[in-house]
């Protein structure tokens, strides 16, 4: 085992979520390459002293450091996004952030991207990557996992990938296993719902809500709404405030602020917010390249052709799915409503309006009837007066 990694250099670094993670874990950032301008201001601010560069394709050579990371852009890869695969425009810069550590002697290479980055065109931008991983000298090992193992009340799936030419990645993400956690019993439960759908998913989730991210399926740059099933008919459908969306993944409240102190829109903190990291992922992470475990998970050879699994692991010589939930661990959990501390506004009736017309032509079941009775109160309830 080689020394413990310290330092990091960073490829889409957007706000930081990676980075304060592993900063949590006792690793120090420094260099970060960031291409859109409110994020390199939160950057700048969050992150003082660093060098952060605008465009990765201008960046000829990465100083040195430990550990390279890239939350590469999910644009191409995400059903929100355009679905172009790993040759789109935006993901398919990961191709140079590999170019950039073909020749850099870094330890470790962590990589993060969505859920829809294992089936998107029949597993072609896994096998890209995998391949492309495995000609440079990697063994690599990916897993999925969900941020509620954190203890953030956000149901968010990511696929973390850890590499490395001298070390044992199976050691990283494979040595913890808490298993799923149970359904809620609290009492006084909160369901987040995408309430800018309507026709196809709600995105439903008990005591959390579903992923946030930068907009919508229809444009609209929104976070999911919170049906609060004992508040007061006419505030039962509320939307989480920015504070609110930033602690949902992990920073502290406030963290986006710099963007609009350098002039930027307010606008522009959701998007910030619903493209990192969450905090207690990278943390959680971060100890293991620190610290690495045995690994615990049961294994199977992966066949030729075969869908990508949640997990697996492999080298030029071998590849391996890997029996392994989305729960690494279970840290203490945060309560929705404790997450929100009023930090709500309520949903528009416009918009309460528009998500019940998709609703009903979607006809989609599988949520508490009382739902959709307070959706058709609360609409006639906040309807302008004529």
């Amino acid at each position: 085992m080689t020394a413990q990694p310290t330092t990091v250099a960073s490829l889409f670094a957007g706000i930081g979520g990676l980075e304060l993670g592993l900063h949590k874990s006792g690793f120090k950032s420094v260099y970060a390459c960031e291409y859109w301008s409110p994020a390199r201001a939160v950057l700048a601010s969050r992150f003082p002293g660093i060098r952060v560069d605008d465009d990765i394709l201008d960046v000829k050579q990465l100083p040195r450091a430990d550990v390279v990371t890239a939350g590469f852009p999910c644009t191409d890869l995400s059903q929100a996004g355009r679905t172009a695969g790993i040759a789109g425009d935006q993901s398919g810069l990961v191709a140079k952030a590999l170019d950039l550590v073909e020749d850099h002697a870094c330890t470790w290479l962590v990589l993060e991207n969505v859920r829809n980055m294992l089936p998107l065109h029949g597993g072609r931008a896994m096998a890209a990557i995998t391949e492309r991983l495995e000609n440079l000298g990697f063994r690599w090992a990916y897993r999925l996992v969900d941020s509620r193992f954190s203890g953030v009340p956000q149901r968010r799936q990511r696929v973390i990938f850890v590499a490395s030419r001298s070390e044992d990645p199976r050691a990283v993400l494979f040595a913890d296993d808490a298993t799923d956690r149970p359904a809620s019993s609290y009492r006084d439960d909160a369901y987040g719902f995408y309430w800018t759908e309507g026709l196809r998913g709600l995105g439903w989730a008990q005591d959390a809500i579903p992923t946030l991210k930068g907009g919508s399926t229809i444009g609209i740059p929104s976070p999911p709404a919170i049906w609060l099933p004992d508040a007061d008919p006419e505030n039962r459908f509320v939307l989480p405030g920015i504070s609110a969306g930033e602690r949902l993944q992990g920073f502290r409240t406030g963290w986006t602020k710099p963007a609009v102190d350098a002039g930027f829109r307010t606008g522009a903190r959701w998007k910030l917010v619903g493209n990192a990291v969450t905090v207690g992922v990278s943390r959680w992470i971060g100890g293991r390249l620190r610290t690495p475990g045995d690994m615990q998970a049961e294994t199977r050879r992966l066949d030729d052709g075969e869908r990508w699994p949640t997990a697996a692991w492999g080298s030029r010589r071998e590849r391996f799915a890997v029996k392994a939930s989305m729960w690494p661990e279970r840290k203490p959990f945060k309560h929705l409503r404790d997450v929100l501390r009023d930090d709500t506004t309520a949903l528009s009736h416009r918009g309460a309006a528009g998500f019940l017309s998709r609703l009903d032509r979607g006809g989609l079941r599988g949520f508490p009837d009382e739902f959709r009775v307070d959706m058709k109160n609360y609409v006639e309830l906040t309807r302008p007066a004529s």
